[in-house]
């Protein structure tokens, strides 16, 4: 007897298994044959009935795409899709990870791929780990889906469910999709640990990596999961696919599809180059210079030479990233960005406030340059201009308040401008970083009368506190004190309070 729950199922276009759809159909009177093949000629009494999402063309082949996003428009990737492509198809991977930074489209190639290879695979399903659904949540959700579960006869103990799902996967061909798998990850955890109650999806992804089967799971992330390096191998059945942004002529076609805008080929290759080839960074740009800057890509580049300047769906894409970093990879973010120009592993190290083993100070360079947050050229590092945008705009703000309740703790890791640097760089400092924060507190401590006397009792504050106490707070004060005063001479001073210190 079909349960009243299968039926619900079976009216509601929600997958059940093959059995228990003929005996419906059959009960009902209805080809069960004509219905699932939505090339039949005949009429169907409950055609409107079943999702033709669910129901693919050929029979026996099931698709769920649940909140998957439309790929009708998209713009290149064609050597992504190739390659991804040869890698589940051809090689028949079990296990792939497409990893990059937010707003990079890994959820768009996920969608355009999965679509693309849908005839390839019995059954084909998405899902989003978006609101970080338990695991025991969406095992009974793939039973339900594929068809081993349907009637709720599920084991009850995880590993038995994760049993049921990987004998499903070698017995048929299937390609599940989990999109956004960094929502069931550790926060400021640079190894990528799994949430408390969530270690089960390591499990899963375990077992899929590691079972024989002729299946393939493929799931999107901003950061690499713990547990898989074992597996992974360009010879080997589990794959990482670090995607880039796009390229220039894929960067013009977002801007077309926004309207008609005008710019020469160099004002082009800046402006995608300084963001990235986000796809999502340059749909917002787009917007902007159409609405604000009469779609003239030149007058929008001179604007942003202004002074450091990012849009507020951007700078929401980067905090969410950045709010998942380590305290020592904010601190590097930090340096980076207050360089402004590439710096070698050992020139970074040495600007840290606290000395680090070096191989700890590696693995965090690993793990930002996986996240494409930062980028090596050669033997030395930098960030895309978007991204140090981001990162001083945070700064600042920080600094600012650490000033305005007068707890000073980012202000003495960090240098507003560092003093053995050539004269240019220096300069760049003082307009990047010295000129805006002084803004920033003039407009929370102001007048400039006032603003001097707070930050001269910090000066005060440091007397007999030790150099790593001190840290570059001292410097930092005489820098924001001799640019409140117009005295461009006081910024290259050294603190009698530094001196003093250093000498104890």
């Amino acid at each position: 007897m079909t349960s009243r729950a299968t039926l619900n199922r079976f009216w509601a276009c929600r997958p059940i298994r093959r059995e228990t759809f003929i005996a419906i159909c059959q009960a009902v009177e209805v080809n069960w044959q004509m219905v699932a093949d939505p090339q039949a000629i005949a009429p169907l009494s409950i055609a409107d009935a079943v999702s033709i999402t669910d129901l693919p063309l050929q029979e026996g082949s099931w698709q769920s795409w649940g909140d998957a996003p439309d790929t009708g428009v998209f713009y290149g990737r064609a050597e992504e899709l190739a390659r991804l492509e040869s890698w589940i198809v051809k090689e028949r991977c079990r296990l792939v990870a497409l990893l990059d930074m937010g707003g990079i489209g890994k959820t768009a190639l996920a969608a355009k791929l999965g679509r693309r290879m849908g005839g390839d695979f019995e059954r084909v399903m998405w899902r989003s780990l978006r609101n970080a659904p338990m695991l025991e949540e969406m095992l009974a959700d793939f039973g339900q889906f594929f068809g081993y579960g349907a009637e709720g006869d599920l084991p009850n103990h995880l590993d038995g469910k994760i049993l049921a799902l990987m004998e499903h996967l070698q017995n048929r061909r299937c390609l599940i999709v989990l999109d956004n798998l960094e929502s069931i990850l550790q926060e400021g955890d640079r190894t990528g640990r799994y949430r408390p109650g969530y270690e089960g999806y390591g499990q899963l992804l375990r077992y899929v990596a590691d079972t024989a089967h002729q299946s393939c799971v493929l799931f999107t992330s901003r950061e690499r999961p713990k547990g898989l390096a074992t597996f992974e191998g360009h010879t080997l059945p589990v794959r990482c696919f670090l995607l880039s942004g796009l390229l220039e002529a894929e960067g013009r076609e977002i801007f077309r599809t926004k309207g008609t805008f005008s710019a020469t080929n160099e004002d082009w290759s800046l402006l995608i180059r300084r963001y990235g080839g986000n796809p999502l960074a340059l749909k917002i740009v787009a917007s902007a210079v159409r609405d604000f800057f009469g779609s003239d890509i030149a007058q929008f580049l001179e604007f942003l030479r202004q002074g450091p300047f990012i849009f507020d769906d951007i700078r929401e894409l980067l905090e969410r990233q950045f709010g998942r970093l380590t305290p020592l990879e904010q601190e590097i973010m930090y340096w980076l960005a207050l360089n402004g120009e590439s710096v070698s592993f050992q020139t970074l190290q040495a600007n840290l406030a606290m000395p680090l083993p070096p191989l700890e100070a590696l693995e965090s360079l690993a793990s930002l340059q996986r996240r494409s947050l930062i980028e090596k050229s050669g033997d030395r590092f930098t960030q895309q201009p978007v991204v140090m945008e981001y990162v001083l705009h945070r700064f600042i703000e920080r600094v600012t308040e650490e000033i305005t309740r007068r707890d000073l703790q980012l202000f003495c890791q960090h240098a507003l401008i560092k003093a053995q640097a050539q004269e240019a760089l220096r300069e760049t400092q003082r307009i990047h970083i010295v000129q805006p924060l002084l803004y920033y507190l003039l407009a929370r401590l102001g007048p400039p009368e006032r603003l001097r006397l707070t930050l001269e009792a910090l000066l005060a504050d440091l007397q007999g506190k030790s150099a790593p106490e001190i840290g570059y707070a001292a410097d930092n004060l005489l820098h924001l004190l001799g640019a409140l005063a117009g005295d461009r001479q006081s910024y290259g001073a050294s603190s009698l309070i530094s001196r003093q210190s250093d000498s104890t």
